[in-house]
């Protein structure tokens, strides 16, 4: 079987821009856990990922192991802290912030980490994570203690999203935080997209049909949502009708 990063990285002819969601296990219970994922399988969610920048629930395992029991979706760990590691998942994003200036959070915690993410037996996904101005202060900043990126400054994300790519990083993660008021703005994504080599994920701030259709146009290979379903589940069938709107234009395109 195909690894978690090659389902993405080169996921065929059928599937060009893919959709995940994002489960912070501090804000759902394990019913609403269940009766989303089902949902989930149902509009055919490509990635669930687990985790949270604060985590002050003893929930995090029992959530994977929640979703594990009811979905073969691939379940990814986007992790907060040391702490939110477990090997009943299927991948890790192993996140380095590359858009701060915290050594803790570029290399320090990984450090602390490592033994506990080798014996784990997870897929480990390199990622340069990499904070955006989402026009509201949110968890991820406050806890990592960085500032994010100016979003009307594309060149300086798409620089060091270069810069995490000589590295030798796999992922972009491009982030505007849980709780953003603004979505990531389309000519950063796309400057960022046609800057490297490597796979775009993009998430944080997106409400709308509209907002995941234009994360796609921009060059994202992958699109996060997370409070919009948590707050109204029913919108997934809105977001799940433009995803498969990206993978029918990409059918239909010349990269067939």
């Amino acid at each position: 079987m195909p690894s978690i990063y090659e389902t993405y990285i080169d996921p065929g002819d059928s599937i060009k821009r893919q959709l995940a969601v994002l489960i912070d296990p501090d804000d759902v219970t394990t019913s609403q856990v269940i009766n989303l994922v089902r949902e989930l399988d149902e509009y055919a969610v490509d990635y669930i990922l687990v985790g949270g920048s604060l985590m002050i629930s003893d929930r995090f395992e029992a959530t994977i192991s929640t979703i594990k029991s009811i979905t073969k979706t691939p379940v990814i760990i986007f992790p907060g802290s040391t702490d939110q590691i477990s090997g009943i998942a299927d991948a890790i994003l192993l996140l380095s912030l590359i858009s701060g200036r915290n050594p803790e959070l570029l290399i320090g915690k990984h450090v602390l980490a490592a033994q506990k993410l080798k014996a784990s037996g997870l897929e480990i996904v390199p990622t340069g994570y990499m904070l955006v101005d989402g026009g509201a202060p949110t968890t991820a900043s406050y806890m990592s203690n960085t500032l994010p990126l100016p979003a009307d400054k594309p060149e300086i994300a798409a620089t060091t999203a270069m810069a995490g790519e000589m590295l030798g990083l796999k992922t972009i993660y491009l982030d505007a935080g849980s709780g953003a008021k603004n979505a990531i703005p389309s000519p950063l994504i796309q400057q960022v997209a046609s800057s490297v080599n490597i796979p775009v994920w993009v998430g944080g701030g997106i409400r709308t049909p509209r907002q995941l259709e234009s994360v796609y146009e921009a060059g994202a290979q992958v699109a996060v949502i997370g409070n919009a379903i948590e707050k109204n589940p029913s919108i997934l069938a809105e977001f799940a009708s433009v995803n498969r709107s990206a993978i029918s234009i990409y059918q239909n395109s010349d990269h067939l």
